[in-house]
């Protein structure tokens, strides 16, 4: 009987290990995937400090629990120690954050409440490297090193309960100001969430008491259960914080953070589960270490990696797309099927091969007409000579056109116009062209063949055109989507958000988007798609720069900088100094040395002067959309 509790116990032990090492990986894991998406709001912000607090504690315990040199371990409990101080702290922080985003910003009180417990924790973090002010780590109890307790233990306690309650009176406070059915689903999942700390916490506290000691099977046993649920609750709690500032569907979020937790922390906690169990079932018939292990290793991952892929798409469609899935069904069939203009190149040089191959021709090219151009997009065989004569001609061939002629010379060429048959006028798609022909004639088979190719080329063209015109609508509703989107973000949990307008921008935020912007002035994806593309005064450009988007965002953004540009002749003075930096950074390219140097300044100077500027046009352009909305009232 004893030998049996000692099997169940030490099966215990070897589960609460890897559960340990498992909510390591999981928080490590939720910790990067926050960083990567949502870090910018603060919700987000003070949930990756909780993350780090948990990875610390649990990184601790799992290697303390293996590792044998007594010095190492005392070490490695100290530094887990470090995450149990913090813990307080960074829970009241989170609580805070939670309640100002319901609407209810942080005042005095709150405001100090969180820096006092920041300060009592860091008095906890000096006292933690001396062992007799803080505790002596106990080694006597196998797999669970602690410290012993002291004064200063029992009364981080007291801390440890004062705080948590103040987080929880904030957290009950955020509820009761949530409205929609749909924000205080969330809030209550990230309530419930919330009780990963406490529940993480405990285990560590009760290593003080005789309790542990004991009953050390049952200790074990209420270890294992709290594992399990600061598990299952640190990814509950994740869930309801993605939402946080985030401005996409919430079918994206879901299905994101589903795909990261099954391809990173549960492949890895599956990994590690099967190599230790097969190392400590090695380890009982006398071969701690068997070629098993890599083995395993390697497999498991491969098969949980193959599973994800072949069962996400099910499980995203039964889970998450509802009433949508027949639209985004649609919307993934245009994602696989859509040509991109290399698919379109590729099939049409090998039309346009087939044609030469059929006509015994030396050459080819392919024009499309392009607005009001006649635009050269591929070229075959001979006609790579002559390039430039063909592009210099194409004008005249349009020109030559007769009608609906669909066959007609130009010097030693034949040329073969592309109309589209879907309409009455039969307007002009593209010209086909093949040297080397002038003297031959054409059986009916060979023309048949040819207009059969022809067809396919039409088929490219058009749907070409008509992709330009889906993407120009996308294009067009792109910043009232991302206004819908950011609006219904931010009014999930405090409705009075529905009734800002862009002016009343967050200034934080304005100034990151126009320092991006200006970062890739001429050109870049932080520039075609800045969140500034949204603004009114944007829109309002975009009919003085013929409807590009990106030229009216590049023109508001030349506008506010010469707004800052002092009256006079250009000179290279101390009131000059903002408009320099901005005009010889951003807008003529140089780089950040032969400005410190024109401008007589030390780079590090240069840099500070820089951000200033970058703030007085974000400035700038948040006076500009507030003038341009009062005059549109």
């Amino acid at each position: 009987m004893v030998n049996r509790l000692e099997t169940v116990q030490y099966l215990l032990i070897t589960i609460n290990q890897i559960l340990s090492a498992g909510i390591a990986i999981t928080a490590f894991a939720l910790l990067l995937y926050t960083t990567q998406f949502n870090l910018r709001n603060r919700v987000a912000r003070t949930f990756a400090l909780i993350l780090i607090c948990v990875v610390i504690i649990y990184s601790g315990e799992a290697i303390s629990s293996v590792v044998e040199t007594p010095e190492i371990v005392a070490l490695i409990i100290r530094l887990e120690w470090i995450g149990i101080l913090l813990i307080p702290a960074t829970y009241l922080h989170f609580s805070d954050a939670v309640l100002a985003t319901t609407g209810k910003p942080s005042r005095w009180k709150r405001y100090w409440a969180v820096r006092v417990a920041y300060l009592i924790s860091a008095m906890f973090l000096i006292l933690l490297p001396f062992p007799t002010i803080f505790g002596e780590v106990n080694l006597d109890q196998p797999f669970a090193p602690h410290l012993q307790p002291t004064l200063v233990t029992t009364a981080f306690s007291v801390f440890y309960l004062v705080v948590m309650a103040m987080s929880w009176f904030n957290f009950f406070r955020a509820y009761r100001r949530t409205t929609t059915s749909a924000s205080r689903r969330r809030m209550v999942y990230l309530i419930t969430g919330a009780l990963a700390p406490a529940f993480g916490s405990f285990p560590f506290l009760l290593f003080g008491s005789s309790i542990a000691s004991q009953f050390t099977f049952f200790f074990w046993l209420i270890a294992l259960v709290s594992n399990f649920l600061v598990g299952g609750l640190m990814v509950l709690m994740a869930y309801a914080v993605t939402f946080f500032g985030v401005s996409w569907p919430d079918r994206v979020v879901k299905i994101r953070l589903l795909e990261w937790l099954m391809r990173g922390p549960m492949t890895a906690i599956l990994a590690l589960g099967m190599t230790t169990v097969f190392r400590r079932a090695g380890a009982a018939y006398g071969n701690e270490y068997s070629a098993f292990v890599p083995i395993v290793l390697v497999l498991t991952i491969l098969l949980v990696q193959f599973s994800v892929t072949l069962l996400l798409p099910f499980i995203e469609k039964w889970l998450f797309f509802g009433k949508d899935r027949e639209d985004l069904n649609q919307l993934s069939n245009f994602e696989n099927r859509f040509l991109t203009r290399n698919d379109i190149q590729q099939f049409m040089e090998l039309v346009l091969a087939a044609i030469c191959d059929k006509l015994q021709a030396s050459g080819g090219f392919i024009a499309i007409l392009n607005e009001d151009n006649v635009e050269m997009i591929l070229s075959l065989g001979s006609n790579r000579n002559k390039q430039a004569d063909i592009v210099n001609g194409l004008p005249q061939m349009v020109s030559m056109r007769n009608g609906t002629s669909e066959f007609y010379k130009w010097e030693e060429d034949l040329i073969i116009s592309i109309q589209d048959d879907g309409q009455e006028e039969g307007i002009l798609l593209g010209l086909i062209g093949v040297s080397g022909v002038e003297e031959q004639e054409f059986d009916e088979e060979q023309i048949k063949d040819v207009r059969l190719l022809i067809g396919r080329v039409r088929i490219a063209l058009r749907d070409r055109l008509m992709q330009k015109k889906v993407f120009e609508t996308f294009q067009t509703l792109q910043p009232d989507v991302d206004m819908i989107q950011s609006m219904r973000a931010a009014g999930r949990y405090d409705e009075r958000q529905l009734f800002e307008t862009n002016s009343n921008l967050a200034q934080d935020d304005l100034v990151l988007w126009v320092r991006e912007a200006l970062t890739d002035y001429w050109g870049g994806p932080r520039l075609t798609q800045s969140p500034l593309m949204r603004l009114k005064i944007v829109n309002d450009a975009m009919s003085q720069q013929e409807g590009s988007s990106t030229n009216a965002l590049r023109s508001v953004l030349k506008e506010a900088i010469e707004r800052i540009k002092p009256d006079g002749e250009r000179r290279f003075t101390a009131e000059w100094i903002m408009y320099n930096i901005l005009e010889m950074k951003f807008v003529e390219g140089r780089k950040v040395r032969d400005i410190a140097l024109r401008l007589s300044m030390s780079e590090a100077d240069l840099y500070r002067k820089q951000r200033i500027a970058i703030e007085t046009v974000a400035g700038e352009i948040s006076e500009m959309e507030k003038q341009a909305l009062n005059g549109k009232g």
